[in-house]
């Protein structure tokens, strides 16, 4: 993250996406890599500063000889920050990535069952939303999976699946492992493309390199969508600047979203200003 602090500042915005809450028991899903690691630090430090407890959830999968190393990883983990570990081992099976998806997040209910806990964390980060869309796209997907990952949402009945970290880069996530002095596994599997995700993932690669705010591009998409498709009052009022921008100028292919949003965002807050939206046009909120 960017700013002088980004400890600090990823910190503050784990602790106000998760408000956790006095005795509530929260279940970070930990696979023993970077990302996951990262996860189970920021949670389980705002639990502590608001009352509650975190419990790790590791789910071996049966794919690799060397899975026993990712649960030992967990395990020293959960000794460093004081948590409560709870381990899962899959049937093996083929490595197809629904059934694996399907067992996992079985798995993950029993265990937040278990504990009594209504809220499920996954580590899932700005560049896993891009894979996401993207081979959504692939498969022809319509609107609904263009949205890609939400926030939040129902897994079962009383049980929320959350994604605190959806805007945050990998990067960041692992220096913040790091600089707390965590260890985390390395998975060599990430890298098989025999795998579709790790197929898109080996591409985007290089694509970054061309386009460095590839992900952010594709998140705002996404979020366009989501607003659009829940008709949000944001929604409505971008809606609005830019419908009486054509009827001025007849044209609003090359306006951003960012500008649109920016102007909706005053509107919402009755602030008045002055909005560049392209060359000849602003908009003036009095």
């Amino acid at each position: 993250m960017r700013g002088a602090r980004p400890r600090a500042a990823l910190e503050a915005a784990v602790a106000s996406s998760v408000a956790a809450r006095p005795g509530e028991v929260l279940v970070a899903a930990v696979s023993g890599g970077p990302d996951s690691v990262a996860l189970a630090a920021l949670l389980t430090r705002c639990a502590k500063a608001a009352g509650a407890t975190t419990v790790l959830a590791h789910v071996n999968h049966g794919l690799r000889e060397r899975g026993w190393q990712d649960e030992a990883v967990v395990l020293a983990l959960g000794a460093a920050l004081g948590c409560r570990v709870v381990t899962r081992s899959l049937e093996p099976g083929p490595g197809d990535e629904a059934r694996l998806r399907r067992e996992r997040y079985a798995a993950l209910l029993e265990i937040s069952g278990e504990v009594g806990s209504a809220r499920l964390f996954t580590a899932h980060h700005a560049e896993d939303q891009t894979e996401t869309i993207l081979l959504a796209l692939f498969r022809g997907t319509g609107a609904d999976g263009l949205v890609g990952m939400t926030p939040q949402r129902e897994i079962a009945p009383g049980v929320s699946l959350e994604r605190p970290l959806l805007g945050i880069a990998p990067a960041d996530l692992g220096a913040y492992a790091r600089g707390a002095g965590l260890a985390y596994a390395l998975d060599a599997t990430n890298t098989d493309t025999a795998y579709r995700r790790n197929a898109v993932r080996v591409a985007l690669v290089a694509l970054r390199e061309s386009f460095p705010h590839l992900d952010a591009a594709v998140a705002r998409c996404a979020r366009i969508l989501r607003d659009e498709r829940s008709a949000t009052p944001r929604a409505a009022l971008r809606e609005r600047v830019r419908l009486e921008v054509r009827a001025v100028t007849g044209d609003t292919r090359d306006l951003s979203f960012e500008r649109l949003d920016a102007v909706a965002e005053s509107l919402e807050r009755g602030a008045p200003g002055r909005h560049f939206l392209r060359r000849g046009v602003e908009a003036v909120i009095e």
